[in-house]
C-alpha cells in the first residue's frame, strides 16, 4: 500500500458492521452499526451493499471517500457463496469505482495477523476456528462448526460449562464460586433454564459468562479451573489439527478473539500449545488490517480464497 493509497476495509458479520477509511497506515475515520446474516442467504449481497453503503454514510464528514483507491470487505458467509461473494465485490467496485475484494472474516482475519505469510491463526471469541494457510495458498481448516456440532474451547463453551457446573452445585454437586457468579443473570439457579430462553442470542449470553470463569479459575476456583484447562487442552487439539504438516510455518500460532485478551487465559494457552511444540506469535493485526491489505495487495498466497470485482484495473 502507497502511504498516500485510500482505502475503505470493512468487515461485515453477523452482529456488527465496521468500516474505516484509511491512507496508508493513518486511521481517517470509522463507523460501525448492526451486522446481517450473511452474504449467501436469499439477497445477501444486495443486503451486505445497501449495509455497507448505509454504514460508509455514517463516517464523519469530510473525508476524502470521493479519492478510495481500493476496498476490502471482510464478509460472514462467504464461505458459503463465492457466487454472492464476486456479486458483491462487483457491485461495489461499479458502486465505487475501484477494485474490490471480498473475503470470510476467517480469512480477513489470518491475513491481517500474519500479513500475507503462510501460518495459523487461533480465532477464539464466542465461537472457535483455526485456520492455517500453507505455503502453496492453501487452507487448513479446523473447527467453526458452530455451537451445536464445534465451537469447542470457546467462549460460548467456557460459558456454558461454567453455567452447567452451577446447576450441577445446585442439585448437589462439587460448590463453587460461580454460584455466586451467576447471581449476577438471577436470583436462583433454578431459573438459568429460562432466562437463557428468553434472551436473543443464547450462545452470546453463554459467552458473556466466560469472563467470570475465567476470573474464578485465576482466583483459584478448582471447578472453574477444570473447565480453564480442558479449554486449553482443546483449543491446542484444534491448533494441531490444523497445523499437521512438516512446514515451519505450520508450528507457530497467532491468537485472536475475545477469550484470549485475557492475559491469564491466554498464558495458560500458550504454555499448553508450548507443550505441543507450538509457538504463539504476536499478531500484526486484525481482520480489518486483513481486508486492507487484501484490497491494496494481488497475488497473495491467499488470493484463490479472494473474491474480487473481476475488472483487470491498471496498477
Amino acid at each position: 500500500m502507497e502511504a498516500t493509497d485510500v482505502v475503505l476495509a470493512a468487515d461485515v458479520g453477523k452482529s456488527r458492521c465496521r468500516v474505516e477509511l484509511r491512507r496508508g497506515t493513518e486511521l481517517l475515520g470509522a463507523a460501525d452499526q448492526h451486522g446481517f446474516p450473511g452474504v449467501h442467504t436469499d439477497n445477501g449481497p444486495t443486503i451486505a451493499f445497501e449495509l455497507l453503503l448505509e454504514t460508509v454514510s455514517m463516517l464523519p464528514p469530510g473525508l476524502p471517500v470521493s479519492t478510495l483507491t481500493g476496498i476490502g470487505a471482510a464478509v460472514a458467509g462467504v464461505e458459503a457463496s463465492a457466487e454472492k461473494s464476486r456479486e458483491l465485490a462487483i457491485m461495489l467496485s461499479q458502486r465505487f469505482g475501484v477494485p474490490a475484494a471480498v473475503l470470510s472474516d476467517a480469512t480477513a482475519a489470518q491475513l491481517g495477523a500474519l500479513q500475507g505469510a503462510p501460518g495459523t491463526t487461533l480465532i477464539v471469541g464466542t465461537g472457535a476456528v483455526a485456520f492455517r494457510f500453507d505455503e502453496a495458498g492453501i487452507l487448513h481448516r479446523a473447527d467453526g462448526w458452530g455451537p451445536y456440532l464445534g465451537d469447542r474451547g470457546s467462549g460460548r463453551w467456557i460459558g456454558q460449562r461454567g453455567l452447567q457446573a452451577v446447576l450441577e452445585a445446585h442439585d448437589g454437586g462439587p460448590a463453587t464460586s460461580l454460584s455466586a457468579a451467576a447471581g449476577a443473570l438471577v436470583d436462583s439457579p433454578e431459573k438459568l433454564p429460562g432466562w437463557l430462553a428468553s434472551v436473543e442470542n443464547p450462545y452470546r449470553a453463554m459467552a458473556l459468562f466466560a469472563p467470570l470463569v475465567l476470573h474464578a479459575a485465576e482466583a483459584g476456583d478448582a471447578v472453574a479451573n477444570v473447565i480453564v484447562d480442558e479449554a486449553c487442552r482443546i483449543l491446542t487439539h484444534t491448533v494441531k489439527l490444523a497445523s499437521s504438516g512438516d512446514e515451519a510455518s505450520s508450528r507457530r500460532v497467532a491468537l485472536l478473539g475475545g477469550v484470549v485478551s485475557s492475559g491469564f487465559f491466554a498464558e495458560l494457552l500458550r504454555k499448553s500449545l508450548a507443550s505441543a511444540g507450538i509457538e504463539v506469535v504476536a499478531p500484526l493485526g486484525d481482520g480489518l488490517d486483513g481486508a486492507a491489505l487484501a484490497a491494496t495487495r494481488r497475488g497473495l498466497i491467499q488470493e484463490r480464497y479472494i473474491h474480487r470485482d473481476g475488472t483487470n484495473w491498471t496498477d
